[in-house]
């Protein structure tokens, strides 16, 4: 299993940005897969998470209603759409894929049961 990010970059307070993360695990709906950030000196926490058919997703409190995330099953693609971007959205975001083992429910947003990390893109807002 690989997870390759990208879209990452710099960008002032209220822009947008839409991260992307090919993922070479097979077959892809048989996994959750979630975006998590890590802001400097902190722990990485997951932001947004989507069910393996792509029908339900989850949000962090402090992105809910800025970040959408999707994914893209021929292309086993996920993405996170961010808009109206916060200093405090500064970090690096991690795709992440964890077995789709039981319901979907707010433990997709945690660290614990993820099986591959994507090496992490660089978001700075200013």
């Amino acid at each position: 299993v690989q997870l390759v990010e990208s879209g990452g970059g710099s960008i002032q307070a209220g822009g947008s940005l839409r991260l992307s993360c090919k993922a070479s695990t097979f077959p892809f709906s048989n996994f959750f897969m979630g975006w998590f950030h890590q802001a400097p000196g902190e722990e990485r926490e997951g932001v947004a998470a989507i069910s393996g058919g792509g029908s339900a997703s989850l949000y962090a409190d402090s992105v809910k209603g800025r970040f959408t995330i999707s994914r893209d099953h021929y292309k086993s693609e996920i993405y996170l759409e961010m808009k109206n971007l916060k200093p405090e959205d500064t970090g690096i975001y991690y795709c992440a894929a964890k077995p789709a083992k039981g319901a979907f429910d707010e433990q997709a947003l945690s660290r614990y049961g993820v099986s591959c990390w994507g090496q992490g893109t660089q978001v700075t807002v200013s």
